[in-house]
């Protein structure tokens, strides 16, 4: 094969028709990182928690934000989303929503700050 390949997420080969196994995951480190993982469950628990007192244009926001944050494989791009819309609300809505905003922050910049 010649030329540039680029790929992104899962890739599979195909090489005749039968005994075909193996997939390439490509982009599963981050997620496979136990302390991001346990970081991300730690925030989404803050997050519903904090859900609770917010106003509803800010809850729809969370209510988009928090599958993505909750996918074990989310697109980088989508969770740095996720993650700046989860620190902002927090941070809008002072005192009570502040660890939320700090573990979301602590969370890009575990991902370095895709």
């Amino acid at each position: 094969m010649s030329g540039n390949n680029y790929y992104y997420g899962d890739n599979v080969s195909m090489h005749g028709g039968s005994g075909n196994t193996g997939i390439v995951k490509n982009g599963a480190g981050a997620e496979a990182d136990p302390a991001l993982r346990l970081a991300l469950a730690e925030l989404l628990a803050s997050v519903r928690e904090l859900r609770e007192q917010l106003p509803q244009p800010s809850v729809r926001l969370i209510d988009e934000s928090l599958p993505v944050l909750a996918a074990d494989a989310a697109p980088p791009a989508e969770r740095h989303r996720a993650l700046l819309a989860v620190a902002a609300i927090a941070a809008a809505v002072g005192a009570v929503g502040q660890p939320v905003a700090e573990a979301a922050n602590r969370i890009l910049q575990m991902l370095g700050g895709q």
